[in-house]
Formats: C-alpha cells, sequence, structure tokens
C-alpha cells in the first residue's frame, strides 16, 4: 500500500476514503504500514482511515510524555475539524487513545484498543528491547507475533536501527517511564466511551489477562478474542480483525 503522506503545519498523516473517520495510533515501534488491512477495508465500507505519525522522535525531550502525545492528537482532531470520530490503536498507541478518551471524551464516539499499554507495566519494558546485537532484536521481534514469520527481515532492520539510534533510544526510554506512570486503572471506570477490545491469545507481550482486566474496569466495553495470534492482531490476522470490528461498529450503530 503506497499512500501519499499529507503534510499541514507539524502534522504529516495518510488520509483514504470519505465518512465517519477512523483514526489510527500506531506503536512505539509500529510503521504506518502496520494498518495496511485496516486502511484498505475500512474506506470501502463509508469510513475515513486517518493515520497520523506521530511525533515519537521528534518531541522535545521534556515534553516526550503520552500526555503530550494525547493532546498531539486533540490539537490534530481540531485541526482537521472532524467530528464524532473513532480512536484505534495498537501496543502504545492504544495507551494515547485511551488517555486522549479520557481527556477529551466530547470529540471521540467510539475507542478500539489491541494489545494496549496502560495497565501492565512490564509490556513497556518487554517489548522495546534496549541496545543489543541483531539476533536479540530478532527474537525480541519475532516474540511479538505468534506466527514469527511476520517479524520479516525489514521489521527486524527497522527496530535495530531504532535501538542503536541514540536519540531515539533517548525517547523511547523517555515514553516507557512516562508510560508506566500512566497507569489508567483508576480512570477506565469513569470513562464510558463504547470500547471494543481485541486481542490476541498468545499475545506475550500484553498477556490476555490484561485484555480481561481492561474488559472489567471499561463500563461500555466489548472482549473479542483472535485465536494464534501475537500482540499485534490487526497484522497477523487482518481478515478476522477487520471483521470483528467492522461487526462491532454495525451493532453499536458508529
Amino acid at each position: 500500500m503506497k499512500k501519499e503522506i499529507k503534510k499541514e503545519g507539524k502534522f504529516k498523516y495518510i488520509e483514504i476514503g470519505e465518512g465517519t473517520p477512523i483514526i489510527i495510533l500506531h506503536g512505539l515501534m509500529g510503521g504506518l504500514s502496520n494498518f495496511d488491512g485496516v486502511a484498505n477495508f475500512f474506506p470501502e465500507k463509508g469510513y475515513k482511515v486517518v493515520i497520523p505519525e506521530l511525533p515519537l522522535y521528534t518531541m522535545s525531550l521534556l515534553k516526550t510524555s503520552v500526555g503530550n502525545f494525547a493532546k498531539y492528537i486533540k490539537e490534530f482532531i481540531d485541526h482537521k475539524q472532524y467530528k464524532g470520530v473513532i480512536l484505534l490503536g495498537n501496543s502504545l498507541g492504544g495507551h494515547i487513545a485511551l488517555l486522549t478518551t479520557k481527556l477529551y471524551p466530547a470529540v471521540i464516539n467510539g475507542l478500539v484498543i489491541t494489545g494496549s499499554s496502560g495497565l501492565y507495566e512490564s509490556a513497556m519494558g518487554e517489548s522495546y528491547p534496549k541496545r543489543g546485537d541483531y539476533d536479540y532484536i530478532k527474537k525480541k521481534a519475532e516474540n511479538v507475533f505468534y506466527d514469527p514469520k511476520i517479524a520479516t527481515k525489514e521489521i527486524v532492520d527497522d527496530v535495530y536501527k531504532t535501538v542503536n539510534d541514540r536519540n531515539k533510544l533517548l525517547r523511547t526510554l523517555a515514553i516507557a517511564k512516562s508510560a508506566i506512570r500512566h497507569n489508567m486503572a483508576k480512570d477506565l471506570p469513569r470513562m464510558h466511551t463504547p470500547t471494543c477490545i481485541i486481542w490476541g491469545k498468545q499475545d506475550n507481550v500484553t498477556p490476555p489477562e490484561v485484555a480481561e482486566d481492561f474488559d472489567k474496569l471499561l463500563p461500555n466495553s466489548d472482549l473479542y478474542w483472535i485465536d494464534k495470534c501475537g500482540h499485534a492482531a490487526m497484522m497477523e490476522h487482518p481478515q478476522e480483525f477487520n471483521e470483528l470490528l467492522y461487526k462491532w461498529l454495525e451493532e453499536r450503530k458508529l
């Protein structure tokens, strides 16, 4: 999927289709292409798919935090004048989506999280390797998926480059610390936005009990499982992910 990245002021994003905006928030080591399946499916169903590039490595180090990324997403929604958006986030992106929904519930009609951080602390430390040799990084990347073949050389190379870039590593660690500080267990019971939780049954990074905790704590949530699936359901089982999400959006009239 070669999609044109638009640039407007400080925002860079991909925008496909027309209709209710589904804003997708990628994880710390996740590129925009991780959501190709979603971006190809939903515009044909009457949704506008929007993937902003999060300023993970460009925001000043002192401001690098989950809270400031949530503010950035709100500024982006205001800039685009979107109404009634659906936020979809994986891993760190799920955490940012949760916090954005907590802070700005009036602009968000629906929330979708998969393999999200926000409750489970070691998710951050485990999935973002510190510097190491290539084989160590390769094993870490493969551990994210149920099927290790999904961790292509391109994905492993990308992670290796990130963790061996001092600037990116410092920001990665700052984000990880911020995510641990921003544990959302106390906030979730007060968040009434309809929430779809889609989780891999074999997620090693944020294990299945994390999904169950999200489902217990969020008052208006539905939990769906995908079998033979790790931390990035939308990459490993794009068709099943899309069908579950589309059915949920239809049931919730979103």
